[in-house]
């Protein structure tokens, strides 16, 4: 249109009679008419460009498409137009251009599950999905500590043994305040994860509080390859065997196996689990560990709105009989509170240690078509007898403090207390769960 508007202009410019010349002022305001439309062009040139340029995406990047609707069932008070209002503001005037629409699509994914002010409910992108998926197998590059919510604030489950996070003094229970100066407070675990791996050789400052300490202290831990082993055992005196679980992963039933058969072929005459520092991981393989003691019985009731899922052993109970110990803290947390609980329920195993972590609600985790997945609450999980894990814990039989000075030099006396009652030195030897008050 404007570029008609000046094309007749300048026709009738070109074809003004020069007889017409007396007229005072005609050509002036021909003159000033052409000026203005020809400013008014630029302008919005210029302002359609840089419009234009606002709503780009970065290259190579595919747009959001199918706008949809209200989701079905979803308040009628609540006007859906304002999501794509907001998301059209962000794109348009977001000072930093292009804007991304995969990070505003993804961001927005994120934002809807923390909604559900839910700490284990989340939105994994792809990249974070893959991360998430190599967890499970045992191998990342991190400082080597697993990580939860607790009281609405993060803190450290357990450094892994050996790991960068242990050599450099992080303990169960203590607070991550900040993560490179960045604070935590109302951040997701899985944001905090991020933060804290990295290149491998690289430095994270973690600035932590803990009980005992006047101020906050700053940790600085160095980044490496972090390979689990998430089953470790070895021969005690008196032929008593320790087996470590550090995680319930997907290598766990296997290597558990392998520690059985050995157990058996030598005759053990008690047993040792140790769970301590262990965060959980996944639902089957705590069940196939437990099964060992608890055979087809029930190991696990899931409480889902409105009915609940019991879950049974799956195998043949060989440990049945085999005098048993369980060591816990308060690193001690999920799949390690369920194999735990269902040994003590049944009386198979008394649990010596502190009380555990109280990290009792199931996540259903789902793959999505383009990588991402989520993560969602979907139950709380309650022992077999129908005691629930969830915030409050398990309490142990036999409350033994770990002496952090003693440990250090190689003395273990939370392993020695159970040692102590496999070997009949100890009170609470001849005491089973049932008798104690």
């Amino acid at each position: 249109m404007t570029n008609v508007v000046l094309s007749r202009m300048l026709e009738d410019m070109l074809s003004f009679d020069i007889s017409q010349q007396n007229k005072p002022h005609k050509p002036l305001f021909w003159v000033a008419m052409f000026l203005v439309c020809l400013l008014t062009f630029w302008a919005g040139y210029v302002s359609g460009g840089q419009r234009a340029v606002r709503n780009a995406v970065p290259v190579g990047e595919p747009t959001v498409v199918g706008k949809g609707g209200k989701p079905f069932g979803a308040d009628s008070s609540i006007d859906f137009k304002n999501f794509w209002d907001v998301w059209n503001y962000a794109k348009d005037k977001y000072y930093k251009q292009p804007v991304s629409d995969k990070d505003l699509y993804y961001g927005a994914l994120k934002g809807l599950m923390s909604g559900l002010k839910d700490p284990y409910s989340v939105y994994f992108d792809p990249e974070e999905a893959k991360q998430f998926s190599s967890d499970l197998n045992g191998t990342f590059v991190g400082i080597g500590a697993q990580i939860g919510i607790k009281e609405e604030k993060l803190q450290v489950i357990a450094p892994l043994e050996k790991s960068p996070a242990e050599r450099a003094g992080l303990r169960p229970k203590d607070w991550i305040v900040s993560i490179d100066g960045k604070d935590t407070k109302g951040m997701a675990v899985e944001e905090a994860v991020s933060l804290i791996r990295g290149k491998e050789g690289t430095s994270v400052v973690l600035m932590i509080s803990r009980d005992g300490l006047k101020d906050l202290k700053e940790i600085t831990i160095v980044r490496e390859q972090i390979k689990v082993d998430s089953v470790k055992w070895k021969m005690e005196e008196s032929n008593i065997m320790t087996i470590s679980i550090a995680e319930f992963n997907a290598d766990t039933p296997g290597l558990f196996n392998q520690a059985v058969q050995e157990a058996l072929s030598k005759g053990v005459k008690g047993l040792i689990v140790d769970v301590r520092s262990n965060p959980g991981g996944l639902l089957t393989s705590a069940i196939d560990v437990a099964s060992a003691w608890v055979g087809y019985d029930p190991v696990v009731i899931e409480q889902e709105r409105p009915s609940a899922i019991t879950y049974n052993g799956v195998a043949a109970p060989r440990l049945s009989g085999i005098p048993t110990v369980v060591l816990v803290d308060e690193g001690s947390a999920s799949a390690s509170e369920i194999l735990a609980g269902a040994l003590q329920d049944y009386g198979m195993a008394k649990l010596v240690g502190q009380k555990t972590f109280g990290k009792g609600s199931v996540q259903d985790y789902q793959e999505l078509a383009d990588g991402s997945a989520m993560k969602i609450t979907i139950a709380e999980w309650y022992t077999p007898k129908g005691r629930s894990i969830n915030k409050t814990g398990i309490e142990p039989d036999v409350k033994v403090e770990l002496n952090i000075e003693k440990y250090q030099k190689g003395y273990d006396t939370q392993k020695q207390a159970a040692l102590n009652i496999l070997l009949g030195k100890s009170q609470a030897a001849s005491q089973t769960p049932s008798e104690k008050k």
